[in-house]
């Protein structure tokens, strides 16, 4: 028997939130493992020797893309070559006011739309029906 006097307090214990020694150890391994595959695979792109990544590029592709001007909303218009948000409310405001357009030239009767900007947004503009 001892003579020291019996402890109140249990003998510490680790916190429940570390792992056990051999579940770190576990963890340290497949860490490593992981470490020296991906060196391998830097080695096998040509780390060493510096070279870069080959990659593959795609050809330029343009989309085309037509509007209808009598329905089309404002952040559509926005999209066409010279004409911003601004510019294209005051297109909606104008068809909503005056009635749809019968042709591409009744867009001069918004206050921006030269003759300049109606060249260039003829492209992406639907023919209008005939009426």
């Amino acid at each position: 028997m001892s003579n020291r006097p019996p402890s109140s307090d249990p003998a510490p214990s680790r916190p429940s939130w570390i792992a056990r020694r051999r579940d770190q150890l576990a963890v340290a391994l497949l860490v490593a493992l992981g470490l020296i595959g991906t060196l391998a695979w830097w080695v096998a792109q040509g780390g060493l020797e510096g070279r870069l990544g080959e990659v593959e590029q795609a050809e330029a592709q343009t989309a085309a893309f037509q509007l209808d001007l009598n329905s089309a909303d404002w952040p559509e218009l926005a999209q066409l070559p010279g004409i911003g948000p601004v510019l294209a409310k005051r297109i909606v405001e104008s068809r909503s006011a005056e009635g749809p357009f019968r042709a591409v030239e009744d867009l001069r009767r918004v206050r921006g739309i030269g003759p300049l900007t109606l060249q260039r947004i003829r492209p992406y503009l639907r023919p209008l029906p005939a009426k």
